[in-house]
Parts: structure tokens; sequence; C-alpha cells
């Protein structure tokens, strides 16, 4: 009886034991299948939860991509531009919540980790370096041209889930529409003019020149960049903007009387044909400045193509494609003065 007894007991531990060890290896199962993984910009595998329900997204472009994706509501973690930005705030009013983990363009990390962010986004390599030491799943999101923006897009679906994919796809689909209606009304034109493109008012010796997103929607515009050098952002002389001599002339992150009273005030700037014949412009920004990393490039090629091919580009109604756009992205109806507005580079 004793030894029957002994034997229940031994029995009764295996299975106790055995039980558990069914229950861890679920457990690690079911931890497993809960993260996938994606390939960044950069071409590394990162490895993020399976459902990501808070993001945070350290680089100022790319939120708006989230934005555009429907992931607004995820963001834990923005930047200061983000926060300060007129039409994100008038598209998504709570941004102002979100906490921008910054001093200057310094990342804090306690701060950021505060936020419990399921992942980061980013583009620059220090801050990228900083949230991977901290142990937080990070993705380069960076690009410089039509088809790295495309597969940012589609990054970024992949990174937030649920519905963005079918978002991106769609997006895609209206930014190829947006290329092949400009590529359509030029048919035909064999006038190019020369466009400068100034990255802001503030310094007119940094511009964007060849081998740059900037030059690719300049040339789908029915352009041709001013400048031989190549890079975005680049310093360049005033003896070498006199020398391009572009017919047009578009500056960044202003309004077109800004621009053409600061070039009006140089001396030198102020005996282009662009500045004579009053082909100066202000490039308009939205949730994003158009002209560069910004999903907003799908109206920025219609936008440049009006601009450069005025006759051409006639029919294009830049009021409505602005306010179809904003609606279908981004469920806000703009009023045709905020539409205006925003064309014109204004708050």
């Amino acid at each position: 009886m004793k030894k029957h007894r002994s034997l229940l007991t031994w029995l009764g531990v295996l299975g106790l034991l055995l039980g558990f060890l069914t229950g861890c290896g679920q457990k690690q199962s079911t931890k497993q299948a809960a993260t996938r993984t994606v390939t960044d910009m950069s071409g590394k595998t990162v490895k993020l939860p399976k459902n990501v329900t808070r993001v945070a997204d350290l680089w100022h472009a790319n939120n708006q991509v989230v934005l555009l994706l429907g992931g607004q509501k995820k963001l834990v973690a923005t930047t200061q531009m983000i926060k300060q930005s007129p039409w994100f705030k008038t598209v998504y009013p709570d941004i102002k919540k979100v906490t921008a983990p910054f001093a200057g363009q310094d990342v804090q990390i306690e701060t950021l980790l505060k936020t419990k962010p399921d992942v980061a986004i980013a583009s620059d390599p220090g801050q990228i370096k900083q949230a991977r030491n901290a142990k937080l799943p990070t993705v380069n999101a960076m690009y410089q041209s039509f088809g790295g923006l495309r597969r940012s897009v589609n990054l970024t679906a992949q990174v937030l889930g649920g519905n963005a994919p079918k978002v991106a796809a769609r997006y895609q689909k209206t930014l190829t529409a947006n290329l092949n209606l400009v590529k359509a009304g030029l048919k035909g034109v064999n006038s190019r003019p020369k466009v400068l493109h100034i990255v802001n008012s503030t310094n007119l010796n940094v511009v964007d020149g060849r081998n740059t997103i900037v030059n690719q929607w300049i040339d789908a515009a029915g352009g041709q960049n001013a400048l031989q050098q190549k890079g975005n952002m680049i310093s360049v002389t005033t003896e070498q903007l006199a020398k391009s001599n572009p017919n047009v002339i578009i500056v960044g992150s202003t309004t077109t009387a800004k621009a053409r009273k600061v070039l009006q005030s140089n001396p030198v700037l102020r005996q282009l044909r662009a500045v004579r014949e009053g082909h100066v412009y202000g490039n308009p920004q939205g949730t994003f400045p158009w002209d560069r990393y910004s999903a907003e490039e799908a109206l920025q090629v219609l936008w440049a193509a009006k601009k450069l091919h005025p006759r051409q580009s006639q029919a294009l109604n830049m009021i409505k494609q602005t306010q179809e756009f904003y609606q279908t992205y981004y469920h806000y109806q703009l009023s045709n003065d905020q539409a205006k507005r925003m064309l014109a580079s204004q708050t």
C-alpha cells in the first residue's frame, strides 16, 4: 500500500512538472508569435511587437507620414517642430499633448523611455544609435528620392499595422496618378525653365542641387535645376547663384512676398532674371513643407508644374487638389480660404 501511494505521489509530481514545462513552452511560443520583423531603409532587420500601439517618432517629416496613414493616435513622442506646426495642429490638435523628448537636437533618453514606446522611428544616425543603445526597437525611415519616399511610406505602414498598409497603397496610386497627370499635360513641351531652389529665406546661399528629391520634382514638373552641383542643402557662393541666372526661383519655408523681398534686398541677386521678372515663389507647406521629405510631394509636383508651365497647367485647380488630398488622407475638410493660405505658405 505504501509503495502504491509513493508511486501515485511521484506520478502526481511528474504530472505537475510536465504541466509546468508545457505551460512554459506555450507561453514562450505565444511570446515568440507576438513579435514580427521589418526591414528598415538602411537594410537593418528590426524586431517589433505584433501589435504596435505606442510610437515614438523622432523624425519631423515622418510624423506627417504617420498622420497620413491614420496612426496619429499611436504617437507618444514627437518633435518640437511638429508640435509647433500650425497646419499639423489644425488637422490633429491633440499633437500638443504628445511629448517631445528633446533638448535642442539631442534626444533625452530618460524622457523618451517614460513614454514606453513599442518602436522608435528616426532618420538621424546619432539619434538612432541612442535609441538602440537604450534597447528600443528603432526603425530608420530616411530617404533621398521619390523611390525612397515610396518605400518609407510602405515601411511606416508596416510598422503601424492595421489599416495603414491599405492607406499606403492608395497613396502610392495618388502619387503615381499626379506624376502621370503632369507628364501628360507637358507632352510635347520642349522648353525646360531653369529652377533655383533655395532652402529658406534665412540664408540664400543654402540650396538644393542635383541627385536630390528636390531635383526630381523639378524634373517631373518640366524644369531643370539651375545648378550643376550635387547635394541636398549645399552651400554655394553668391557668384555661383548669379552665374546660374535661373528663370524661376522657389524658396522653402516662406511666403512669396517675403521671398521676393529678401531677394530684392540683395544687390547681386536682385539682378537675376527670375527676380526682375517676378518669377519668385514661396513653396507651400502644409502638415509638413511640400518641397522635401514630404508625402505631400504628391501635391508639390502639381503646384510646381503650374508655376513652371502655367499655360499647359491651366486646367489644374490647386485649391481643389489640396482639399481632396486633405479630405482623403487626413479626413479634414479645408475651406477655400485655408487651401489658398496653405498654397501661399501662410498659416
